[in-house]
């Protein structure tokens, strides 16, 4: 992976974040919904943004409001990044599970 990936990546998880905290009720359901990983295919046309969904009554469905959303989430990366990008990456979302597999672990080890 080169640097500029790994750049592009770090900017686009911040803003990603930053659009998700400003919008939560709109794209989220009033959900808090966290950027945990960004992948940016090598020619920066695509990007898989991994989410953790916190506070909402159907974690499912708060997924699939931010999923339905996702031009509406392009257009407002486009307006912030548009003068130090030339193209916005198509986004994709995908849940991070991380965190139950490591609860689940712990619990595991527990018993």
């Amino acid at each position: 992976m080169s640097i500029r990936q790994k750049k592009i990546e770090s900017v686009l998880q911040k803003e990603l974040s930053q659009i998700f905290r400003e919008n939560a009720r709109e794209f989220c359901l009033g959900a808090m919904v966290s950027v945990t990983a960004i992948n940016v295919a090598p020619d920066l046309s695509f990007a898989k943004a991994y989410l953790s969904v916190f506070g909402a009554k159907d974690n499912d469905e708060a997924f699939k409001a931010v999923d339905s959303h996702k031009g509406e989430i392009r257009f407002q990366l486009g307006k912030r990044l548009g003068k130090s990008m030339r193209r916005i990456p198509e986004l994709a979302f995908e849940i991070d599970d991380s965190l139950d597999y490591a609860e689940e672990i712990d619990r595991l080890l527990k018993d």
